[in-house]
């Protein structure tokens, strides 16, 4: 769990200056945030369904998910390779070609699947839905804030991050100190932090669509990563509050 708050830490440091294309003045603002916002969620719904098949085909596939558990070295090998990925794209996106940053984020999502594999053993199929329900619908609604209302939520940043910060600490900390208290703190504060992540992104990234020339630029892949970081900690965060009911 810690590793996937700090993948969405990592990228958001470096995706918050981006210097502005002048190509963009001439097209129809909100022809170019419809543009760019259809193309981050393409890719945000394909990384998804990647990870979602990934994670339940080596789930189903009994002697690999054994050999994974009984290899803990590849495990932390496979953690291992998605920071770099997650840091590959939040520091040289702009310089890679669009078909190498696509290429690093779909990796990262199949990587991101192969480590979520346990919860098919851990929760029942039915839970996993249902969380999967009530994720989507959250989800939808704080991106829905976020996208249409002509409220500034940037000053939102500084008290969401340093949020942040302190449950990816406490996630740590828990690890070995096994308090229920803190495991209950963590989930629905977490919860509460990236909803409003959620929102705070989905504004943010209607800057970037102004940035973004002819809907092919990687800063398509970069906000469909953070989106993509958004839903699934929004996910595992349900997930564990259901579970704990």
């Amino acid at each position: 769990m810690a590793g996937i708050l700090y993948n969405y830490f990592v990228i958001s440091l470096f995706c918050n200056n981006v210097i502005m294309d002048p190509r963009t003045e001439a097209l129809s603002p909100d022809l170019v945030i419809s543009k760019f916002f259809a193309n981050v969620y393409k890719w945000m719904t394909i990384a998804l369904a990647i990870t979602a098949f990934v994670a339940w085909k080596i789930a189903s596939t009994e002697a690999f998910f054994t050999y994974l558990l009984a290899h803990q070295g590849m495990l932390i090998a496979l953690i291992i390779a998605q920071f770099a990925a997650v840091i590959a794209l939040a520091g040289w996106a702009h310089r890679m070609s669009f078909g190498v940053a696509l290429f690093i984020f779909l990796l990262y999502s199949a990587l991101t699947g192969i480590t979520f594999s346990s919860i098919f053993i851990v929760y029942s199929a039915a839970m996993i839905s249902k969380a999967f329900v009530v994720t989507a619908g959250m989800y939808g609604a704080t991106a829905l804030y976020g996208y249409t209302t002509k409220r500034d939520i940037s000053a939102w940043r500084g008290f969401l991050f340093m949020s942040l910060i302190g449950i990816i600490i406490a996630s740590v900390a828990n690890f070995w100190m096994h308090s229920d208290y803190i495991d209950w703190m963590i989930t629905y504060g977490g919860i509460i932090v990236f909803a409003g992540l959620t929102a705070y992104d989905h504004q943010k990234l209607k800057q970037f669509a102004l940035m973004d020339v002819n809907g092919a630029s990687n800063l398509a892949i970069r906000g469909a990563l953070t989106l993509y970081l958004d839903f699934i900690n929004l996910f595992l965060l349900i997930l564990r509050a259901m579970n704990r009911r």
